[in-house]
């Protein structure tokens, strides 16, 4: 029972990282950014990607963390460890459950076609201000220069930055759980996430650049929390129940 365990761990732990990636706070930034700085797809994608491993790589290392902690402690917790397990995977499904009940379950991204919609119109106000301030006064209006892109080094640099330091919470119960199966849990769990989460950002990101944008991805940015929570509950429920 214990592979089935660890084989429903590995497949939830995919789902929520996955999940996790597909809200627009972890590629929107990129495709916005890649707009500004006039990046071509292929560079886009390049640093979604290494933001991503970043963003994995965070959340590894206080994986790396737990197991260390778990592995070093499991002569001593012993048979008790699936209680331990699964009643931590229990509170942290609450918790995710209860933030959404309370309405904290998602932070509002703006998405591309808001932003696009909005620059549009500025520019057809700024065009129709100009047109009217040319004719009522009878000069050409001056132009105030576009503020250049800042440098490539420094955009990459902050997105790189902005991932890796907002590891992957929702994940680190599964850590909690794989402290059973040693490092070679820890090792499976580290791959599912690293893979999860970068094809997800890449995903996305990709799906953006060519045109589907406007793919309403509401419903995943605002439940984000019931989801995890209730995986997570299911998960904890299963140690519980099946794990010896």
């Amino acid at each position: 029972m214990s592979q089935a365990v660890l084989a429903t761990l590995a497949i939830t732990g995919f789902g929520v990282a996955f999940f996790h990636a597909a809200i627009p706070t972890h590629w929107l930034p990129f495709v916005l950014t890649a707009r500004v700085q006039r990046w071509n797809p292929s560079k886009t994608i390049l640093v979604t990607a290494l933001a991503g491993s970043g963003h994995a790589t965070a959340t590894a290392l206080l994986g790396l963390c737990i197991t260390w902690l778990g592995t070093a402690f499991s002569d001593t917790i012993g048979n008790w460890f699936p209680r331990l397990a699964g009643g931590a995977l229990l509170v942290f499904g609450l918790y995710y459950v209860l933030r959404q009940l309370r309405g904290r379950g998602h932070v509002h991204f703006p998405y591309p076609h808001e932003h696009l919609h909005e620059r549009e119109s500025d520019e057809h106000e700024h065009h129709d201000h100009d047109h009217t301030h040319s004719h009522g006064h009878g000069h050409d209006h001056v132009h105030t220069p576009v503020p250049r892109p800042t440098s490539d080094r420094a955009a990459i640099l902050s997105l790189l930055a902005f991932l890796t330091l907002s590891p992957c919470e929702g994940f680190l119960p599964f850590y909690v759980s794989g402290i059973r199966y040693g490092w070679t849990g820890f090792a499976i769990l580290t791959l599912i996430l690293s893979v999860a989460t970068v094809l997800g950002m890449v995903l996305f990101t990709s799906l953006t650049l060519i045109g589907l944008g406007k793919i309403k991805l509401a419903l995943l940015e605002k439940y984000e929390s019931l989801v995890m929570g209730l995986l997570l509950c299911m998960v904890g429920l299963l140690i519980l129940f099946f794990e010896h």
